[in-house]
């Protein structure tokens, strides 16, 4: 079993197993550790409630790290008249600008326009709920779009306004030949979401410290007013009680609903796949921009400059199961024949790619003929005490990244009033994590960095690195890291043996992927190696106390998961991961790929 660390005061934390809270009653229990769950938590504990959050895997293991990392208002939502939620969603674009500005930077948006008319009818009709064929959207349709969208999106504005500009003929920068005006405007991007995840579980841990989550933990049955919880790692089980329960669990929650006696009918699942390529050329033609464009057959997708690679996605799925949902080969092909489509005068293959990632949209059942036609919106849904259970649930249906925290101020409010409990405080302009107290204007960074220089003894550019991750909670682990001497990984010098001390002892590491493909981002930005993932075998081991036999099958399982899930065949530390997929085949038909429609 994972050792379960004492509490410091650098890093406090909710962090527990099942053995430590067997036998406990607490006002609300959790279930599901993404990001809507995890908003729930923050804000239930803001208020004083004493709660318990389980998940069956890692914390933001699911959807919640699988996004295209877009922070956005959704601007094609408003071809289907989703003005409330376009505007709900530039609203907290803009909060998590200012809450989590160590996380969440703007992020300068271009569309290439090829004509002026295109997309009136098929917009006018899809506004009125039905299904035309795709016709590529032009310049007036975008334009009335990006207005409405400044419009939705000017309370709290961080951001300034979109522009229209005409191409000169024959540029032949970076798009296709045709494109004859750019519209751009700013929306936002989370360069590590996990992290987030952990941070506001953090935050929940130091407002109530009577609340609890553990990871790798399994509802198993519920009766009464009672909860049976199985330990993953250690296969135990244990009982807690509760008054309440909420089920956010995602596109796993029909599922969830099951074992908790509750209503298994309300959500489907389609899978969002996406791609990280190695391609420095279209890297430096983006310029910091992200590409937000129409393939030939209607679908929209987007490719933006991230950790040093390239991010593209993403597909529209429908899926039975989220445990299974993979990026298939047809997938990998699509997009990078959107890539050569749309940036025709570069070059694109299978060898570009670097790393592959999926996630399950929970999105409410519906009968759309199209994924595209889904409402992306959010509700909550009560389901009331029956004879199998004594208290009632509280699910969330739905849900996007850039709106969790305004549908776990819902469910919470749901929560509050069942348990008859009083809303004391609003998370709306609250910070998260390093977000706190870090300084906006470039005189005041460069004297904190100066700071974290100071108490770490660290360089500038290890400094610069430490409050990008951590943001202000950089100068107090800058201080720990010192003292427990700051040596640099030999495979990835821009971490340190310390900080990987850190990240397993206090942020609930309980196997070796959750700390390479969730506490860092050094999986998605490609630069895994066979001698880093032995390295940060060895240090995950020491720090939690495993023996060779589990260190041995840590890495067999992480190695597999990487391959299989991620599409990384481990390469010698001084090579660069590829993925092994058969070479790109731009004969390929597009038809052979489910109808999907990028986020």
């Amino acid at each position: 079993m994972t050792p379960t660390p004492a509490p410091n005061p650098v890093s406090p934390h909710p962090f527990v197993r099942p053995a430590q809270v067997a036998g406990r009653h607490f006002s609300t229990i959790i279930v599901g550790g993404g990001i809507n769950g995890v908003g729930v938590f923050r804000d239930l504990c803001l208020q004083g409630v004493d709660c318990l959050l389980v998940d069956k895997a890692d914390f933001a293991a699911g959807a919640s790290s699988a996004p295209s990392r877009m922070i956005h208002g959704g601007l094609r939502y408003l071809e289907h008249g989703s003005f409330a939620l376009v505007a709900e969603a530039t609203r907290e674009r803009n909060r998590l600008l200012r809450n989590a500005p160590h996380l969440v930077r703007p992020l300068k948006t271009v569309v290439p326009l090829s004509n002026a008319f295109g997309g009136l009818l098929s917009g006018a009709l899809r506004f009125l709920g039905l299904s035309p064929a795709p016709q590529a959207r032009g310049l007036l349709v975008v334009a009335l779009g990006l207005r409405l969208y400044d419009l939705l999106g000017r309370r709290q504005r961080v951001m300034p306004n979109h522009r229209i500009a005409r191409v000169p003929p024959r540029d032949g920068s970076l798009f296709r030949d045709g494109v004859r005006w750019t519209a751009t405007f700013f929306d936002a991007w989370i360069s590590h979401p996990e992290w987030l995840v952990l941070e506001l579980l953090a935050d929940a841990g130091r407002d109530q410290p009577d609340s609890a989550a553990v990871n790798h933990c399994k509802v198993v049955g519920c009766e009464d007013n009672r909860l049976m919880l199985r330990d993953e790692l250690s296969g135990e089980t244990v009982q807690v009680t509760a008054d309440c329960i909420v089920n956010a669990t995602g596109a796993w929650l029909d599922r969830s609903a099951s074992a908790l006696q509750g209503d298994a009918s309300r959500v489907m699942g389609t899978k969002g796949s996406h791609l990280v390529l190695d391609h420095p050329v279209l890297h430096r033609l983006l310029d910091g921009r992200m590409a937000y464009f129409e393939a030939a057959d209607g679908r929209v997708c987007i490719v933006y400059p991230f950790l040093g690679r390239v991010l593209v996605g993403s597909t529209d799925i429908p899926v039975d199961d989220p445990d299974q949902a993979s990026t298939d080969p047809a997938e990998v092909h699509y997009l990078m024949g959107v890539l050569r489509e749309v940036f025709p005068r570069l070059s694109f293959d299978a060898r570009h790619v670097l790393y592959t990632y999926v996630g399950v949209r929970p999105l409410a059942r519906s009968d759309a003929d199209k994924p595209g036609g889904i409402s992306r919106d959010h509700s909550v849904v009560i389901d009331a005490p029956n004879a199998q259970r004594s208290i009632p649930m509280v699910g969330l249906v739905g849900g996007k990244w850039t709106t969790f925290r305004s549908l776990a101020e819902l469910a919470t409010d749901e929560v509050l009033r069942l348990i008859a409990r009083p809303r004391r405080h609003s998370t709306a302009q609250r910070p998260i994590g390093g977000g706190a107290d870090l300084p906006d204007e470039a005189s005041g960074m460069n004297a904190f960095l100066a700071r974290v220089e100071t108490a770490g003894r660290v360089s500038r550019p290890r400094a610069l690195a430490l409050v990008d991750r951590y943001g202000s909670r950089a100068l107090a682990l800058a201080e720990r890291f010192a003292a427990e001497g700051d040596a640099p990984l030999q495979h990835a010098p821009d971490h340190s043996v310390a900080e990987v001390h850190f990240l397993c002892q206090d942020t609930a590491v309980a196997h070796l992927d959750d700390l390479v493909i969730r506490r860092t981002v050094l999986a998605i930005s490609g630069k895994l190696t066979e001698g880093l993932l032995v390295e940060l075998a060895d240090l995950a081991a020491a720090a939690l106390g495993w023996n060779p036999e589990r260190r041995l099958a840590e890495l067999d399982t992480c190695t597999r998961l990487l391959r299989e899930h991620h599409g990384v065949s481990l390469a010698p530390a001084d090579s660069t991961s590829r993925r092994a997929l058969p070479a790109f085949d731009a004969s390929l038909p597009t038809d052979s790929l489910p109808d999907a429609i990028a986020t």
